[in-house]
């Protein structure tokens, strides 16, 4: 196949996705074909969802800048109303007492990311995310930041992906190759005045002490952020279930030994195959479990040994009332648990997720 012939099947495949007519998709095309060649030159600063999409965008040409976005936004205090000096220090003590990192190394990386971002405030600014949990909630404390700080929407462009052909179970930007890269680049976005506003309004909404401005962000449809609205809903299931009071990652995770995971590491593949749109990594999953088998009346049994993905897991006889429905896991070891700008703490007023109703509810 020439490269002509190539290029004309990537203009039909546009004009069946878009509508669009040849000369249009060939013209928007070529334009995209164009800034993937000029990308290395100054003033283009590449944003990414962490380090494991930065080897394969060097890999299609596209060299530095490259600002990896380093946080796990989904764990951990993300209170409103902090400069952005106190907010570092917050995420990075929580980091740090995971064992996920050294405070000052954690400390130094976000100041200078967020000074690096500033720096590019007068540039063109490509965003690489996908379409997970983990990644719209980066991306839109990204747009967040760069409407504070007054960059013009048509200076920012967003390559966003919520799966990829010939991959059944997409798991992230970090799997593909330089050439699917630049294919993902074809359907990049120009980032709109409206779509900047509804992500400082997510933001806001995440961040908030008051978790009821979720389920309006969950609801919102836009051509831009287009898998935000998903996002939202599932970051609404990692608040106590108003069944049984546990969260959907606690109840993949016991379910996943019900059904046979005979230690951590095979738990945790198996809540991954279980998420639509996986977003959990193993530390944060290896968290979780160890929430499980503590407190009051563990929900599950740990293993001895200093590779925690090889250590035995097995339910408890609390964990199989809990995952039966007989019993609460917030009644069984109460909570102390935040999600954005949320803390929950007293199991009796907790917030709730409904499933049925796909909502959240005051236990006040």
């Amino acid at each position: 196949m020439t490269r002509e012939s190539a290029f004309k099947q990537r203009v039909r495949a546009r004009m069946a996705k878009t509508g669009e007519s040849y000369a249009t998709a060939r013209a928007h095309l070529h334009t995209h074909q164009a800034q993937a060649q000029v990308d290395n030159r100054s003033g283009v600063l590449h944003v990414t969802n962490g380090d494991a999409t930065v080897a394969p965008l060097r890999a299609a040409g596209i060299v530095e800048p490259i600002l990896p976005w380093r946080d796990v936004l989904h764990e951990g205090p993300v209170p409103s109303g902090l400069a952005d000096a106190e907010l570092r220090r917050v995420r990075a003590e929580f980091i740090a007492g995971e064992d996920w990192g050294n405070l000052p190394d954690i400390l130094r990386g976000f100041e200078d990311r967020d000074q690096q971002l500033a720096d590019h405030a007068n540039d063109q600014l490509v965003l690489w995310f996908e379409a997970d949990l983990y990644d719209q909630l980066q991306l839109i404390e990204v747009l967040a930041r760069l409407r504070r700080l007054g960059v013009a929407p048509e200076r920012i462009s967003l390559v966003s992906a919520g799966e990829f052909p010939g991959i059944a179970h997409f798991g992230g930007l970090g799997q593909l190759q330089a050439a699917d890269l630049l294919r993902l680049r074809e359907d990049e976005i120009t980032v709109t005045q409206e779509a900047l506003d509804i992500a400082a309004a997510a933001w806001d909404a995440f961040t908030s002490p008051n978790p009821s401005g979720l389920q309006r962000v969950a609801r919102i449809e836009s051509p831009v952020l287009r898998y935000l609205g998903e996002a939202f809903g599932r970051l609404m299931q990692e608040y106590p279930a108003l069944s049984d009071g546990l969260s959907l990652t606690q109840r993949r995770i016991l379910l996943a030994v019900e059904d046979g995971a005979e230690n951590a590491g095979a738990a945790f593949a198996e809540v991954g195959r279980r998420e639509r749109r996986p977003f959990l990594g193993d530390w944060p999953c290896f968290a979780i479990m160890r929430g499980l088998a503590s407190g009051r009346q563990p929900l599950l049994a740990l293993g001895e040994g200093a590779d925690f993905a090889r250590r035995t897991v097995e339910l408890t006889d609390a964990g199989n009332e809990v995952l039966a429905g007989r019993a609460d896991q917030l009644a069984y070891n109460g909570i102390d648990r935040w999600i954005g700008g949320v803390h929950l703490t007293d199991a009796e007023t907790a917030w709730r997720y409904d499933e049925r109703r796909e909502i959240l509810l005051s236990q006040l």
